[in-house]
């Protein structure tokens, strides 16, 4: 098929950001295990397994054991835009420890990190940048 671009032609690598990283990452403040996300979700242990499945909601393990970014969590909710960025960097190709790299990768342009911009004004501007990652 002539229209069809050929396989290997499109690298993330060759696009470049009109943004300045500063490629620091910084920790989330706190880590909270599953039954505590569940607790301050009020939902059942279930359900959040659910949402991780589901990518609305990330965890990865520290110390063994399943975690979210406190950051993330909204009680009673994950944060608004959560499930659509990461959406968007699966799309991209991200796993879940990349995805949350690039969530708390200082960004001298937000100010803070993404995960930090989701709470406020600056959410959209962090969709629109998880979504140029996947071109």
């Amino acid at each position: 098929m002539a229209w069809c671009v050929p396989a290997g032609a499109w690298q993330i690598g060759g696009v470049t950001e009109p943004v300045v990283v500063t490629d620091q990452l910084v920790e989330p403040a706190e880590w909270v295990a599953l039954p505590d996300v569940a607790e301050q979700l009020d939902l059942p242990i279930t359900r959040v397994h659910q949402l991780i499945r589901d990518h609305a909601l990330v965890a990865v393990r520290r110390n063994g054991v399943l975690r979210v970014p406190v950051e993330l969590i909204a009680t009673p909710n994950v944060r608004k835009h959560l499930p659509g960025v990461l959406t968007l960097l699966r799309d991209a190709g991200y796993n879940d420890e990349e995805a949350l790299r690039w969530l708390y990768t200082a960004d001298d342009s937000l100010p803070g990190t993404p995960a930090l911009a989701l709470s406020g004004a600056r959410a959209t501007e962090v969709k629109r940048r998880a979504q140029a990652l996947g071109f």
